[in-house]
């Protein structure tokens, strides 16, 4: 994988002389970075077929716990710099997908809490999870460059950061097929956050291409959202990085979760 480097800071681009992919190609080569995808990376291989033990996954979960919380301010600050009405009044249903509705009970405890059950049915507690007291330095570093990001740039490139949801919902599968009988002690109820995230992602991905299309409408444009697009997958490489450096086979006992 490449640095993780913001494409914010990146230097500027030859002036835009050559012809824009047609849609199709555009959409096409988006989707052709899922070879990148952090489905791929070993960690994730090792824990999606069941060779993880009980520390490897509580820290992966613990770890990810900083992720999850980081995305609705992601989505705020695109939303801060999105001039577009209606663009905001679609784009804020992505906050309460993670930051809850209502009573925050059942279908409305959003993805944070969901992710929290998780947490508890692996075997954490939420202090664990909130404190982020397992949060390794390199996953701190990933998620704040994410939502940085999203603070500086156009709203257009914020929304696009987001395509990584294309690739989403095959991990998420994966997770539901086999981790009840690869990991059994894991109570079946904290497997919620990854069932419901499925149709979600799919409704937001419809919505992030049809940005990326619109906004993107130069060969410039083009290239730049592929370089934000590696810029997403980056993070979430580097997240797990970090993960499998922290919780490696022979973990000492005073350093397990």
């Amino acid at each position: 994988m490449s640095a993780l480097i913001d494409p914010a800071l990146a230097p500027p681009r030859a002036p835009d002389r050559e012809p824009g992919w047609s849609r199709e190609e555009f959409e096409a080569r988006l989707r052709d970075k899922g070879s990148g995808y952090h489905i791929r990376h070993p960690f994730n291989v090792m824990l999606n077929t069941g060779k993880a033990s009980r520390e490897q996954v509580r820290g992966w979960v613990a770890n990810r716990f900083y992720y999850q919380q980081a995305i609705p301010m992601k989505d705020a600050a695109v939303m801060a710099n999105c001039e577009d009405r209606t663009t905001r009044r679609r784009w804020i249903d992505r906050m309460l997908d993670h930051d809850g509705r209502g009573d925050h009970e059942g279908p409305n405890a959003g993805g944070i809490e969901t992710w929290t059950r998780l947490g508890m049915a692996v075997g954490l507690t939420r202090e664990d999870l909130w404190s982020n007291r397992h949060v390794q330095p390199g996953v701190r570093f990933a998620v704040d460059a994410y939502v940085n990001f999203a603070r500086r740039a156009p709203w257009q490139e914020g929304v696009i950061s987001s395509l990584t949801e294309m690739f989403a919902p095959k991990i998420h599968a994966d997770r539901l097929a086999g981790w009840p009988s690869h990991y059994p002690w894991i109570e079946s109820g904290g497997l919620a956050y990854f069932r419901s995230r499925i149709p979600l992602a799919q409704r937001d991905v419809e919505h992030g291409l049809e940005v990326a299309r619109t906004w993107c409408d130069t060969r410039a444009k083009q290239e730049r959202a592929i370089q934000i697009l590696q810029f997403k997958l980056d993070v979430l490489w580097a997240m797990l990085d970090a993960v499998e450096r922290a919780y490696p086979d022979d973990l000492p006992e005073d350093r397990r979760p």
